[in-house]
This record gives structure tokens, sequence and C-alpha cells, in this order.
């Protein structure tokens, strides 16, 4: 079992909760906050599936930190986990 753990940023945009990981370039969005959320659980889990499937490099997660510093007032940093399983990957 492998457990990716990356910062992502939720901001509005228009009607939607826009999702953003910083440092690997991915994202998603959701009519609410939770289903933002579980979207971004499901692009995190996807793309390293993909990574693994094909022995991509990926970039390591900067610190909660470093991403909430770079954010704008009304922005939303969390922290959000991929498990990938053995079955995950075949």
């Amino acid at each position: 079992m492998q457990r990716h753990i990356y910062p992502a940023i939720f901001f509005k945009d228009d009607d939607m909760v826009k999702v953003l990981f910083p440092d690997l370039e991915l994202t998603t969005d959701g009519f609410f906050m939770e289903e933002a959320f579980l979207y971004a659980k499901e692009a995190l889990k996807g793309y390293f599936i993909q990574t693994e499937k094909y022995d991509f490099d990926y970039n390591f997660p900067s610190s909660f930190e470093k991403v909430k510093g770079s954010c704008r007032k009304d922005d939303v940093v969390m922290l959000v986990d991929a498990i990938l399983t053995k079955k995950d990957l075949k």
C-alpha cells in the first residue's frame, strides 16, 4: 500500500469550487466544498496510479505552510491523501 499526501488549494470560481495541487499542476472542481474534496482525492489517486503504471517522475509535496503562505485570503488549503493498494496498481 502506498499513501501520498499533498497540499491542495480550494477556491471559489463563479459557481464552482476549484482545486489546485500546485506541486503536481493537477486540478479538479466541484459544486460544493465536500464534492470538490472527494474529486480531489480521486484525481490525486488517479494521478499516482498513472505515475506508478508508467514509471513517471513527480514532484514531492511542498510544506503546508509554504502553500498556505502563497494563497489569497479567501483560499482554503487542505492536505489531501491518496491511498493506492496492490489492486489499484494492477
